[in-house]
């Protein structure tokens, strides 16, 4: 199992029984472009240069893996590591997956870009390397997370971006990227949806995971610099599940190293207070792939709540489910609470507000390593807070 862990997903986007290609038939001939455009550019040498010199000089890479000592001190077990994306360029990790397929939408000549976005940050990097390649930026985002999320409404217009609101559904994650699909089922010839997730039909899941394997490339490097060895554990958070899956994906053949997913664990266990997949999902479909899928006893997709945004979302990624299933990575969640107590405590002890996604990861941190003495835990900080001070402000009365 080991050895097969890098070579998915199959030639048809499984990742064992999760993946594919459920979309409408006026998507096929879209997606088969976008797969063989980016497999050109994958043997492409020039599209691997001009992708590293743009990740290097304009994103800020590599970003530091930062021995956190005061975290380490204060939960007296564990040395942590954090591995620092939120220092890029727009603040997270999502700049990473932008300016490649931004690139591969420069091959197929489509300056037309559509995107959603949730806690906004995947819509502030799209917005961002359309204003760099002079596209047209439109970004799909529900009226909650528009809510919730004002700060980076105003950098998206900013920088010149259409931000669109959703108001259907729960008008959050889930419907934005169902706006976006109706937007590119409209608009085929002149697009490209900019997905921001490792999520959706073939070959998204495995385009995006590439675009982020960066992340874990140079955490590999980093840490057998500072520490001599591999780490014991890696963690990070998981919505749709790029970040973790960026972090992960290097290590996936060191038997070793031990990963953990960290979901949304909302506000309680029923179904609708949640959006912790691997705790009350079932199999199913949304937007293009089969996966583990939140959804109500008539498979209808079920509500979900997070204080964080980005992770607000029924499906996780299809990539993800396999490694659940293959027993590689281990899933737990994290509630509000936690993942609020979590980000005042990175906060006050290594001055670092993170965004509250990453949070989720530092609440589990929090929880393991006061028993694992000696051992050495990465952790993805795949964004910064500034874009969560509204909810902070709400969540901290105290502190206004």
């Amino acid at each position: 199992m080991q050895a097969q862990l890098n070579a998915v997903p199959d030639p048809g986007g499984h990742f064992g029984p999760y993946g594919g290609r459920y979309v409408p038939e006026v998507l096929m001939a879209p997606l088969e472009q976008l797969e063989l455009s980016y497999e050109e550019a994958q043997a492409d040498p020039a599209f691997h240069a001009e992708l590293d010199d743009l990740l290097h000089h304009y994103a800020g890479r590599p970003t530091p893996l930062y021995y956190a000592r005061r975290l380490t001190e204060y939960l007296g077990g564990a040395r942590i590591y954090l591995k620092r994306e939120d220092l890029l360029h727009t603040g997270a990790h999502k700049i990473n997956n932008c300016l490649g397929q931004a690139l591969v939408a420069r091959r197929m000549d489509k300056r037309r870009i559509i995107a959603e976005t949730g806690a906004g940050q995947h819509g502030v990097a799209t917005a961002t390397v359309c204003a760099l390649f002079g596209f047209q930026g439109i970004v799909y985002m529900g009226e909650e997370d528009m809510r919730r999320q004002r700060l980076n409404v105003f950098r998206m217009r900013l920088l010149g971006a259409e931000v669109k609101s959703v108001t259907a559904g729960s008008r959050t994650l889930k419907d934005a990227i169902s706006e976006a699909m109706r937007d590119w089922v409209t608009n085929v010839a002149d697009t490209h949806y900019l997905l921001g997730s490792a999520l959706g039909a073939h070959p998204y899941p495995r385009m995006v995971r590439d675009f982020q394997s960066v992340i874990g490339r140079e955490a590999r490097d980093q840490v057998l610099r500072a520490e001599g060895r591999l780490p014991d554990a890696l963690l990070a958070c998981v919505g749709g599940g790029s970040n973790a899956i960026g972090l992960f994906h290097a290590f996936l053949s060191d038997a070793g190293v031990r990963m953990i997913g960290v979901e949304a664990g909302g506000r309680g266990a029923s179904l609708g207070n949640h959006a912790a997949r691997f705790s009350g999902g079932a199999v199913g479909v949304l937007h293009g792939a089969q996966s583990y899928l939140l959804q109500d006893d008539d498979g209808q997709v079920a509500l979900t709540h997070s204080v964080s945004a980005g992770l607000d979302y029924a499906l996780v990624g299809p990539e993800h489910a396999w490694l659940h299933d293959s027993g590689r990575v281990a899933y737990v969640s994290a509630n509000d609470t936690e993942a609020l107590e979590a980000a005042l405590l990175l906060s006050r002890l290594e001055g670092i507000v993170p965004a509250l996604e990453s949070a989720h990861a530092i609440a589990e941190v929090v929880k393991r390593a006061p028993s694992a003495q000696g051992q050495v835990f990465v952790v993805n900080l795949s964004g910064r807070g500034d874009k969560d001070v509204d909810i902070y402000r709400e969540n901290f009365p105290e502190l206004k």
